[in-house]
């Protein structure tokens, strides 16, 4: 039987590129593997290449636990990065690759543990239904999205969810924390438009659409979101001053955020609303002025704030831009404290008694959203041991991505605590 490591690289090889040729290869290499260890699977596509395998796998309860990673990755450049980004190279004790972090190390962790406990006979605690999604790197429209509409029935039964970004550990002092999803931001990917007048580009403008997007991305780009703290991010800076020692200074929590170093990026993203300003296109030639202009911006709210988000975006733009979304979606949040929860942290600090799970919401978002949509509860749960030299934020959609071989094993022996 394969080993993490081997599963890890085998699928980083795949070229999943998003966008790209599809996630087919690696679809057909998952569901093989289940399917020769007895696991049925079903492997469908929404558009040509773009597939997704589900499979379940009956457990001692019918309340049905989804774990659930997606295939797919975002470009890379070889010439940026010090392994070919589809190698799969195992150096120095980590296994290189585009989808080492995000998330085709997460995927090989589940894969290697289903077989295992396969292999033995052993069965799971509650139905597992696992799925290995296309596109979640862009909308999710030919994965997540599809797959909740389009088979709906595949996830009868599943009352809760685990995934990406949560359960890796952050170094502090003599203790790892371990942040557990209870929550992500929403996502709000807006079109803005500005219609004006053409002319030539000598005369004074009549009403310049570029100017006055320019000065509306402007107000944006420079526009200081006030702190919001939601519960789920409350509870996590209670956590971090119990575990400090020294409590968070609520009023400097910027400044908090830097003081605590690798800890305070467990919240500084997740303290108040945000709206980049990614992508422009306007004119065709420099000396004409256009008539409209284009420019995209990414917006991203936290639970229960989509209302202030909108409203506040829609006084900065001015009555001049009009907006339309590429891509809504809600900010999906868990019930923390729950027993669920404590479950999660059980197997973690099983595994390493250093271990201090805290809650926590990510900045971004997954195919959870989805999910949540049919009334199932997500976790943000990959577990990850890292060394302390290793920036994790910094390896998603980064250059050199990769993962230790002993945090995939480590991470295995977690899951297998979790669901065996």
């Amino acid at each position: 039987m394969k080993s993490v490591a081997e599963i890890c690289s085998d699928l980083i090889r795949f070229d999943t590129t998003n966008p790209g040729s599809g996630e087919r290869p690696a679809a057909e290499y998952v569901a093989t593997l289940l399917s020769d260890a007895g696991i049925e699977t079903h492997v469908f596509e929404s558009a040509p290449r773009r597939t997704t395998v589900v499979a379940r796998i009956d457990g001692d309860s019918p309340d049905a636990l989804l774990v659930h990673g997606h295939l797919d990755v975002v470009p890379a450049d070889p010439a940026e990065w010090r392994m070919h980004p589809f190698s799969g190279e195992v150096v120095d004790g980590c296994v290189y690759g585009r989808g080492a972090v995000d998330m085709k190390g997460s995927c090989a962790m589940t894969l290697a543990t289903v077989l295992a406990l396969a292999a033995e006979g052993v069965r799971p605690k509650r139905d597992l239904v696992l799925a290995f999604l296309a596109d979640e790197e862009a909308t999710g429209d030919f994965g997540s999205r599809h797959a909740v509409t389009e088979h709906r029935e595949l996830f009868d039964g599943v009352t809760e969810a685990i995934s990406e970004s949560g359960g890796f550990s952050v170094a502090s002092g003599e203790h790892r924390v371990y942040p557990i999803a209870v929550g992500e931001r929403g996502t709000a990917w807006m079109r803005l438009t500005a219609h004006g007048v053409a002319g030539h580009g000598s005369r004074p403008p009549v009403d310049n659409p570029v100017a006055t997007l320019a000065h509306a991305l402007s107000r944006v780009a420079s526009h200081q979101w006030p702190v919001r703290l939601t519960p789920s991010v409350a509870a996590l800076l209670r956590s971090l001053s119990e575990i400090t020692g020294q409590p968070v200074d609520l009023d400097r929590l910027d400044e908090e955020a830097a003081r605590l170093g690798p800890l305070g990026g467990l919240f500084k993203s997740q303290i108040r609303n945000s709206a980049n300003p990614t992508m422009l296109d306007a004119g065709y030639k420099v000396n004409v002025v256009p008539s409209t202009a284009e420019a995209h911006v990414d917006g991203r709210y936290l639970p229960g704030l989509q209302e202030e988000f909108l409203e506040t975006i829609d006084a900065l733009l001015g009555p001049k831009i009009t907006r339309e979304f590429v891509n809504l979606e809600d900010a999906p949040a868990a019930p923390y404290p729950s027993e669920f929860f404590d479950t999660l942290a059980g197997a973690l600090v099983a595994e390493d008694p250093l271990a201090r799970p805290v809650p926590y919401v990510m900045a971004g978002g997954t195919d959870a959203k989805s999910f949540a949509r049919i009334g199932i509860t997500g976790y943000g749960f990959a577990p990850l041991m890292l060394r302390p030299d290793l920036d994790y934020f910094g390896m998603f959609h980064g250059k050199d991505e990769r993962v230790p071989v002993e945090g995939l094993e480590f991470g295995t022996r977690v899951l297998t605590r979790l669901l065996a």
